[in-house]
Parts: structure tokens; C-alpha cells; sequence
């Protein structure tokens, strides 16, 4: 569903390798706004991070999983971090996935310094002893509508790098099934042309709960960025729908 570059994670996840191998419980938090809440979705249970948990569970039916909602719709990054104590350190996570961008931009928030601060947060997370996954905005008219966006796409993409974590690269994801034809708009958006559907979630799910897999089945001291996940492929998109009006 989308070229194996975009698919695999391009740095280790060194600390739920070894919990793995070891046969340890896996907690793992989901914090970010709207699209890791779940608006769009038709129920709890289609949100991208329940849609996780299920995949995982599939992917690794030995290992003990927890897997946490903790999306706050509408909150920009120094909101989430403001959570970080009571929302994710307090859980003990060996992994975060720290979903951001979207709301900055929706803000025409000054993005200049956006780099660093994204990169102090993802410090305060590994200094907890958790591995971190970020994931940038969707593909959506009403983010490519902004000017700044390929600038903020960019910021995160380097601060990732800067801090040796993974970047899950939903935005270019989602343009590839755009602009491939694997999905039009409609197919993968709510009517209002921002938010994911159930569709689009659960294709999110599956695609990062491979890497995810993958990305943990190597030690950590020879973990590659070489193979692309396996698994289940992502179902094929909904019959198209006729373009709703932006709002």
C-alpha cells in the first residue's frame, strides 16, 4: 500500500527489542491530539490506537500488550507535553508514539523554533527509559493548505534524526494513496477533509504495528533499517463517495 521506504522504521526500538526477547509486558502510549483520540472514527474501537492493540496482538499472540489512548483533540505540543507526567509517564511506557504537527500548522502558529522544541520533548520521553515514535500529520486538503507545511514536515523529520528516534511517515503514506490511486479523499477522510475514517485508521494501524514488529525482531546492537514490514496487507479502500464540501 505503499513504497517499503515509507513502511519501516528508520531507527531502533531498542527498549521494547529487549522486552520482547524477554518475555516482558509491553506497555505502549499513544499520545497526540484529534487523529489519536479517534475523531472520525464510528467508535472507540476503530481508533487507530485500538485498531494497534489488535494487530499487535495478532502479529505477537505470546506477548502481554497494553496499549493506551491518550489523544486530546485539538492541542498543540506544549499542551501534551503538559500531560506527559500524568498521561504517559505515570503508565511506564517502553514505547510512545507521539503523534504532532497538525494543530500548529491548522494555527499558523510560528513554526520556526518547532525543531527544538519537538526535540526537548522527545528527550523528556527517552529520559523515562522509553523508545519514541513520531508521526507527522496527515495528507489531508486542510494541511496542504498551508504554506508552512512542507517546512513543519521537514522540522519534524530533522528532530527526529537529531534524536536517533523513528519517524512514522503517515503523511507521505497517505499521499502515496492518494496520488497512486489506491485511496481518494473521500475514501480515507471524514466529510470534513481533515480527520482519518475507520478505513484509514485501521490501514494506519496495520501498516505501523508491522513496523513495529519489525522493527523489534533484531537485536538492538544489529538492528537495520534494511527490511520493510510484514504482514497483513492493508484492506483495499471503500468504494469512493462523492467529494464532500470543505468546511
Amino acid at each position: 500500500m505503499a513504497p517499503e521506504a515509507l513502511l519501516r522504521l528508520d531507527a531502533p526500538l531498542a527498549h521494547a527489542t529487549e522486552r520482547l526477547a524477554a518475555k516482558q509486558p509491553l506497555t505502549i502510549v499513544a499520545i497526540g491530539s484529534s487523529s489519536t483520540a479517534g475523531v472520525g472514527a464510528s467508535s472507540p474501537g476503530t481508533t487507530y490506537p485500538s485498531r494497534l492493540a489488535v494487530e499487535l496482538s495478532a502479529r505477537l499472540p505470546e506477548a502481554k500488550l497494553r496499549v493506551l489512548n491518550r489523544g486530546v483533540g485539538g492541542e498543540t505540543e506544549p499542551q501534551m507535553e503538559a500531560r506527559f507526567e500524568r498521561d504517559v509517564v505515570a503508565e511506564h511506557p517502553d514505547l510512545v508514539i507521539w503523534q504532532v504537527g497538525t494543530n500548529s500548522l491548522l494555527r499558523n502558529e510560528d513554526i520556526s523554533r518547532y525543531e527544538s522544541a519537538l526535540e526537548r520533548g522527545i528527550e523528556r520521553l527517552k529520559a523515562i527509559g522509553a523508545d519514541v515514535i513520531i508521526m507527522n500529520p496527515q495528507y489531508a486538503p486542510k494541511v496542504v493548505a498551508h504554506a508552512q507545511y512542507e517546512d513543519m514536515l521537514g522540522k519534524i523529520a530533522a528532530a527526529t534524526r537529531h534524536e536517533n528516534v523513528p519517524l512514522f511517515q503517515r503523511f507521505a503514506i497517505m499521499e502515496h494513496w492518494s496520488k497512486s490511486g489506491a485511496a481518494d479523499i473521500s475514501s480515507m477522510l471524514s466529510p470534513d477533509q481533515l480527520h482519518m475514517n475507520d478505513w484509514s485508521y485501521g490501514c494506519l494501524a496495520i501498516l505501523l504495528s508491522s513496523a513495529i514488529v519489525e522493527a523489534t525482531r533484531a537485536p538492538p546492537s544489529s538492528h537495520t533499517a534494511k527490511a520493510g514490514p510484514t504482514g497483513t496487507a492493508p484492506p483495499s479502500a471503500p468504494a469512493a463517495r462523492a467529494s464532500p464540501a470543505t468546511k
